[in-house]
């Protein structure tokens, strides 16, 4: 007696995709003008009024220099707030056991939420991209490349951000790990600057931040130049991908947070 592989589930995925989806929409301004207008403001303090007094860092202008670095800053962040709270809000209204009676599989739920989230984040990306061309001219050396750290890390920080919201007891713990651990590694990361450009204690301590191999990788990826080896940055993101993937399927193996 042969057993039967369960069918993918389609109309159940898009159903919650859609919905986190028009969510998304109807926060349009929160969710999309607000960080543009952030990182605007980003580019003239940094680009225009520090930049123009700097020279070029790695043979790239500085106002241009800072550009992958302000798309992770902004993916990271919203990556996490929009997968967090996505996951969040059907447990603190009591749906969340909805979705898990329904005829949806763990992979199924994941894939829905995470690639909800992680279609803003990409989205949002593109959009601060386009945005830096209008202050800087943005040269991308590897296009290809620049999509896929783009995809892979929104997905990885989504990944997170669903652990989060399934941990998180309150509104508050929402905003603990991207506030208060992401937000500082990131600047402390060489999203504004080289970490060669630091002394050598620094620069090895920097070694040890993980946003430091993520937003090399993707600098790279738009200049050539990283501050690690890029095989480094992309085993460094893939490996942060596939732990936060075995702590999800750990959550669901086990009910944590989820089932009581």
């Amino acid at each position: 007696m042969t057993s039967r592989i369960p069918s993918f589930n389609r109309h159940g995925v898009l159903a919650i995709y859609r919905f986190e989806m028009s969510r998304f929409r109807r926060t349009l301004w929160q969710s999309l003008v607000t960080p543009v207008i952030t990182t605007s403001l980003y580019f003239v303090v940094f680009g225009a009024a520090i930049g123009s007094r700097m020279g070029e860092v790695d043979s790239v202008p500085y106002g241009a220099f800072i550009v992958p670095g302000l798309i992770m800053l902004s993916i990271f962040t919203e990556s996490l707030n929009n997968a967090s709270f996505g996951i969040y809000l059907p447990k603190f209204t009591g749906t969340i056991y909805e979705v898990l009676s329904a005829p949806v599989s763990a992979l199924e739920i994941v894939l829905a939420y995470v690639g909800a989230a992680a279609s803003k984040s990409v989205v949002l990306g593109l959009v601060i991209l386009a945005t830096a061309n209008v202050f800087v001219p943005v040269q991308i050396v590897h296009p290809g490349w620049m999509v896929a750290f783009l995809i892979l890390t929104a997905t990885t920080f989504c990944l997170f951000g669903f652990i989060i919201g399934i941990w998180a007891n309150g509104f508050e713990q929402l905003q603990f790990i991207p506030m208060l651990v992401i937000t500082p590694l990131t600047f402390l990361g060489g999203a504004f600057y080289s970490i060669d450009m630091l002394p050598p204690g620094w620069r090895t301590f920097s070694l040890f931040n993980p946003m430091v191999y993520l937003i090399s990788g993707f600098r790279w990826s738009f200049y050539g130049a990283a501050d690690v080896e890029v095989g480094v940055s992309l085993a460094a993101t893939v490996g942060f991908f596939l732990f936060c993937l075995a702590v999800v399927a750990w959550i669901f193996r086990t009910g944590y947070r989820l089932k009581n």
